[in-house]
């Protein structure tokens, strides 16, 4: 099998290349796409195919200029356009495109599934809508699975690595009011489930890629900081955050309640389920 990835530098897409060439699969790395990149070329990558993995996408925490903004449109919506168009130009299709997302497009509100939901109406939301609306371009004969991505949690990259050095010398704590959802997912969890819905040829639509315990800031706060035998104690506050980061803040301060209903129904099973087991794998 030839599976072909954007993105495959980044904390997500390393950990995916290693565990499919582990495998015995062929790992394809893309090259970075923008709007000059001709869609004919790109095609000409995607020949011999069978899954094509999308997860390019530049940094949401950022001070979000007019600037920045349109880095974080075009490295998603241009990206997956791009792609998108290059598939359907190809005589033999991939079987399968998956593409991310992210549970930034749900509301802030209540809990926030696949089959039960609330558009959030921000900046975030608006882009992993257009996001999605480019994966489902592609032609109905391609199976489409588009992952939702919650917070990654692993070793040697992700927001976990932004945290620990604060919180192993004591200086962590829980962000702003600390109610906001802290939806996450350990990164060995994701890489299975990416697995799951290439072995598993009538699984399409629409997955949270979260873990079945879902919690708030404040509480992640205080199971890591068990974990690691150490305070949390110093709170950020959300007028610090909106002074650094300016509107970019509600990447931080913001979380939403999105629990994998839909991979839970179609019997994946997480390797880690909750918290403090998933923190403990990773951190000691």
């Amino acid at each position: 099998m030839v599976i072909a990835i954007t993105g495959a530098s980044g904390f997500i897409g390393n950990k995916l290349s290693w565990h499919f060439i582990s495998a015995g699969y062929q790992v394809r790395s893309l090259p970075r796409i923008n709007e000059g990149t001709p869609s004919a070329v790109l095609a000409e990558y995607l020949t011999g195919v069978n899954v094509v993995i999308n997860l390019a996408g530049a940094p949401i925490v950022g001070r979000w200029t007019s600037k920045y903004k349109k880095m974080i449109f075009d490295s998603r919506i241009i990206t997956t356009r791009k792609i998108v168009e290059a598939i359907n130009l190809l005589e033999l299709k991939p079987a399968l495109f998956i593409s991310a997302s992210a549970i930034g497009i749900y509301s802030q509100e209540e809990e926030q599934t696949e089959y039960n939901f609330e558009m959030a109406k921000d900046y975030l939301s608006e882009i992993c809508r257009y996001w999605e609306e480019e994966a489902k371009n592609v032609v109905p004969s391609v199976r489409l699975a588009i992952v939702r991505l919650g917070i990654v949690l692993g070793k040697n990259g992700g927001a976990l690595q932004r945290m620990l050095p604060l919180f192993r010398l004591g200086v962590g704590g829980k962000i702003a009011s600390g109610h906001q959802g802290f939806s996450w997912i350990h990164i060995t969890d994701l890489v299975s489930a990416i697995q799951f819905i290439i072995e598993n040829p009538k699984v399409s639509g629409d997955f949270n890629f979260t873990a079945p315990e879902v919690v708030t800031n404040k509480e992640f706060t205080k199971v890591l900081a068990s974990v690691l035998r150490r305070p949390a104690i110093v709170a950020v506050p959300a007028f610090a955050l909106k002074l650094i980061f300016g509107e970019g803040a509600i990447a931080v301060t913001g979380g939403q309640f999105a629990p994998p209903k839909r991979l839970l129904a179609e019997g994946f099973q997480f390797s880690f389920p909750e918290l403090r087991g998933a923190l403990t794998d990773i951190v000691r």
